[in-house]
């Protein structure tokens, strides 16, 4: 196998509970927590010492209440409730930091594509080119409940919306700007020359914007687009828009089958054989000794609970799992909310045959998805490897069950190890995201990617559509 670094993200979540559930009561009553913005500012700086490429910023944006048709157990075990919104605390972590980079989940159901480019442009430029965007498009009920819906909008048909919620953000970023806009002459006066700010004149089924980005381009102009999504539809979106995809499953035939579907999709797409880099998400347990790390993995297993775990699975999949058996195999249920991660547990592993116990009560398991792996740094680092050459992932999202202890660990004792295999890249001030995770001289997006046609299709526009009056040819 060609070695090659690994990306190393850390997963977090701006809440008490992200992935292990229960583990939140481990925390020593003084510790700073998520509301702190002084915790934030903590785990960039251990990210950034431990040698990680990014935090990405997982979220939601509504209760967990599909588990016994109650929010009461998400309440109960911090099972992500309650939570923040991780976009704030973005500009915290990047002015503590130099080479971090920041992907924060946002979902285009529930935004305007007008309004979220700024957003990312803004934190594009305060962070000096290391924002990327987890593309989402949402999955709970109760989300849609409390954002004007009767109940969410059918699987595709998100998906439908996000493509041309992105083909918007892609006309705002890429080309309502030309190169040179931003002259600053101050003998002329002159900050922007309205000849290179055009007018992206967007008319389509779920959106209107017809005017110019309202904010100048930054470094990256578009964020790096990260994505997960592993149904038939969330693949063909990935090979389309996404340059980091985070793939579900806990087997690695099945990261691997879906890593192959979508790279054949994304060379349909006209997109080269290296556009897209692909992640898993691993919960790692490391110590100086592999003794060590069991210990504290018998600790951790102390405060888990399993029916937290289940609640947020119930939430995510949208079926109430408290019906079922502990020890009954799963089996792959249509919804209309996250088809990805069940699949990966049923029918993308013909003859699997995972029970709720498997995935969220093994004896050497701490909560959440799959088992962790647990170890010194060389045994985690072997295991990394072993996984990335089994499914053909290019990184991981690594979870750490105690937030911001596992990832003080894996920097100490996991990452040394990596570094000495060639396995983690060499991080420097100045480099964009984009750079960072491809390797690419240039911050922008390759000339492969969709968004790419929108460089210079608007020249000639002014800056301003006409007001609607001037179109009515009416007056007030």
């Amino acid at each position: 196998m060609t070695t090659r670094p690994l990306i190393l993200n850390a997963v977090e979540m701006s809440t008490a509970g992200h992935l292990a559930f229960g583990l939140w009561r481990r925390h020593a009553p003084a510790a700073r927590d998520y509301t702190d913005v002084d915790y934030w500012v903590e785990l960039g700086r251990v990210l950034e010492d431990g040698g990680f490429d990014a935090l990405f910023l997982a979220d939601a944006l509504g209760q967990l209440d599909t588990y016994e048709r109650s929010a009461d157990r998400a309440l109960t075990d911090a099972v992500q409730t309650p939570l923040d919104d991780p976009l704030l605390v973005v500009s915290a972590i990047a002015a503590a930091t130099s080479t971090l980079g920041i992907g924060v989940t946002v979902s285009t159901t529930y935004e305007q594509p007008y309004l979220l480019a700024r957003k990312f442009t803004t934190l594009d430029h305060l962070t000096r080119g290391r924002i990327g965007w987890n593309i989402v498009t949402s999955q709970l009920d109760s989300a849609a409940r409390n954002l004007g819906l009767e109940r969410q909008l059918p699987h595709d048909r998100r998906y439908e919306l996000a493509q041309e919620f992105l083909d918007v953000t892609y006309k705002l970023w890429e080309g309502s700007w030309d190169d040179g806009a931003v002259v600053k002459d101050r003998e002329r006066g002159v900050y922007a020359d309205p000849s290179k700010v055009h007018a992206i004149g967007h008319s389509g089924e779920y959106f209107s914007v017809p005017s110019a980005h309202l904010s100048e381009p930054s470094a990256q102009r578009t964020p790096v687009l990260f994505q997960a999504g592993s149904s038939p539809r969330g693949r063909a979106f990935a090979a389309r828009n996404a340059e980091v995809v985070f793939v579900a499953g806990i087997e690695p035939v099945a990261l691997r089958r879906n890593i192959e579907e979508i790279r054949r999709l994304a060379a349909l797409e006209g997109r080269g054989p290296g556009a897209i880099r692909f992640i898993g998400l691993v919960t790692v347990i490391a110590d100086a000794t592999d003794e060590a790390a069991r210990a504290k993995l018998r600790d951790y297993q102390r405060y888990r609970s399993v029916e937290g775990s289940i609640a947020h699975f119930s939430a995510i999949t949208g079926i109430d799992w408290g019906q079922y058996d502990l020890d009954a195999p799963l089996e792959y249920i249509e919804t209309e909310s996250n088809r990805s991660i069940l699949a990966s547990l049923t029918k993308d592993v013909p003859g699997a045959a995972w029970t709720l116990r498997d995935v969220f009560a093994s004896p050497d398991g701490v909560g959440g998805y799959g088992r962790p792996i647990v170890g010194s740094g060389a045994t985690v680092a072997g295991r990394l490897e072993e996984l990335a050459d089994e499914s053909g992932l290019d990184g991981f999202n690594i979870a750490g069950a105690v937030a911001i202890e596992d990832y003080r660990a894996f920097g100490e004792h996991v990452t040394p190890v990596l570094a000495e295999r060639g396995r983690v890249s060499e991080k420097a001030p100045g480099r964009t995201l984009r750079e960072a995770l491809s390797g690419a001289s240039s911050p922008l997006l390759p000339a492969d990617h969709p968004a790419a046609r929108y460089r210079g299709a608007f020249a000639g526009r002014p800056s301003a559509a006409p007001p609607l009056a001037a179109v009515a040819g009416t007056e007030g």
